[in-house]
């Protein structure tokens, strides 16, 4: 819902004595992924099948594969989780899918199946939004507890989230168009990197001068972001070469300046105006390099800065088992549908 100020409040949290064993599914996008999460924190198993090797001949996710692929996987997946954690189908407390947002063929995959077994196994229910799992990826081997203000980076969205309570959320900022990873993804076409291009774009980053070229960062209200005008600027910088060798990894220096320059002046301003010390990032773009970088610079400004280890920022369901034991957002009524967009 783009440029609207909402609150999302959760139901009243599953918990069981002495401990709680959630198994989550989630098939929102390329990944086939099933996870068992202890007390929403400790992660007993992970287990993630991708089609990036699938879908990278086509340069994007093509969505009638990756369904297919999760009809494929998504039994494999949850045996593996069973055979990690060493548990029976009788001792999870709960059992949790992804409901969206996403590729609504994807989100079918995984969430029938989580809703299959809750019926089979005579369990809870739990319905996880994907953007809110994410920010639970946080929780995950840390004692990290709200207030907080959230920075959500991936492929679709880009937020400013005001965390007040692990039930109150409130987006006071995000973009207009674009989402950074769909700038980055864009940006990486433009230049010929393989797909997926973010990772390759930030490799290549590193190895730039991001001064080589000044491009320019969108003037928007608030906390609100704009990041097509920049992948404009790139694609008239590529132009502007007309056949000569480009630059490339200056190019990826200097656009990957601007995007987390920008993302880092809307966050501290946010944390200024909240009052809060602590800021987490989250989602698939928070493994950039420069955006961690420049994100954890601000503990050195007394905040305290939490993100995801590296496998729990791309999409798994150990976020989403997470989200699920402390409902975030989330959905009780077995019959609850997909849906493609927040």
């Amino acid at each position: 819902m783009k440029m609207t100020k909402y609150t999302l409040f959760s139901k009243t949290p599953v918990q069981i004595e002495p401990d709680c064993y959630i198994m989550a599914l989630e098939s929102s996008c390329d990944e086939t992924a099933c996870a068992i999460v202890k007390n929403g924190r400790e992660v007993i198993a992970n287990v993630v099948a991708s089609q990036i090797k699938t879908h990278a001949k086509f340069g994007g996710v093509i969505p009638e594969i990756a369904a297919r692929e999760h009809l494929e996987s998504v039994n494999a997946v949850i045996d593996e989780a069973f055979k990690q954690s060493g548990l029976k189908p009788e001792q999870i407390t709960a059992f949790a899918g992804t409901v969206g947002p996403g590729l609504v063929g994807c989100l079918l995959v995984g969430l029938n199946a989580a809703k299959t077994l809750a019926l089979v196994y005579d369990k809870p229910f739990i319905g996880v939004n994907h953007l809110n799992a994410h920010l639970c990826g946080n929780y995950i081997d840390t004692d990290l507890e709200p207030p907080y203000i959230a920075l959500l980076v991936s492929g679709g969205h880009t937020q400013i989230i005001d965390v007040q309570s692990y039930s109150k959320q409130e987006i006071i900022g995000e973009t207009i168009d674009d989402a950074v990873g769909e700038a980055y993804d864009k940006v990486a076409r433009l230049i010929g990197l393989p797909y997926p291009g973010g990772p390759v774009l930030d490799k290549l980053a590193k190895e730039g001068n991001p001064n080589a070229f000044k491009l320019p960062e969108a003037k928007v209200d608030g906390y609100n972001f704009s990041f097509s005008g920049l992948k404009t600027a790139v694609l008239r910088l590529v132009k502007s070469f007309d056949g000569k060798e480009l630059p490339v990894n200056d190019i990826c220096a200097s656009f990957q300046e601007c995007v987390s320059s920008t993302l880092y002046k809307k966050v501290k301003k946010a944390l200024e105006a909240s009052g809060y010390k602590q800021i987490v990032i989250a989602g698939g773009v928070a493994a950039n390099s420069e955006i961690r970088k420049k994100i954890f610079s601000l503990e050195n400004e007394g905040y305290r800065v939490n993100a995801p280890i590296m496998k729990y920022c791309t999409d798994n369901a150990a976020m989403v088992a997470s989200c699920a034991y402390f409902n975030t957002n989330t959905f009780d009524d077995i019959d609850v549908e997909v849906f493609s967009r927040a």
